[in-house]
């Protein structure tokens, strides 16, 4: 059967970036999630006073808050270890810590990019102030 060229140019570009997807699909997802954004006005009011605290130095409501984040689930951008910190945000009638956490890399109480998770680190979105 005979494809035109337009038909074959395209399928060929699917299958390279089809092929590319597949050979590393953390590092594609990554991708995804640095363009994804919500404003920090759209977070839960939980992970908006999380928020002011972690500008503010503390005080953190769960011992954990600000450990370093090793980003092992590759869903952030690549960095050093040590780059990003994780918070706790509250959830309402949890009596865990709950899968909502913030991330932020950079100086902890500046930090140069946070981002907002609600199911314990499988999608982020990046906080836009």
């Amino acid at each position: 059967m005979y494809l035109g060229r337009r038909v074959r140019n395209a399928a060929a570009v699917i299958v390279v970036a089809a092929a590319a997807l597949c050979a590393d699909p953390a590092a594609a997802r990554a991708r995804a999630n640095a363009t994804a954004d919500m404003a920090a006005v759209a977070l839960p009011a939980e992970a908006r006073e999380v928020l002011s605290h972690i500008r503010r130095g503390g005080p953190f409501q769960f011992e954990r808050d600000g450990v370093a984040f090793a980003n092992r689930e590759r869903q952030l951008p690549a960095q050093p270890l040590g780059y990003y910190h994780e918070y706790t945000v509250p959830t309402p009638g949890a009596q865990d810590r709950g899968a909502r956490r913030i991330v932020c890399g950079g100086a902890r109480t500046a930090p140069k990019a946070c981002y907002y998770t609600s199911d314990h680190y499988r999608t982020f979105r990046r906080i836009r102030e």
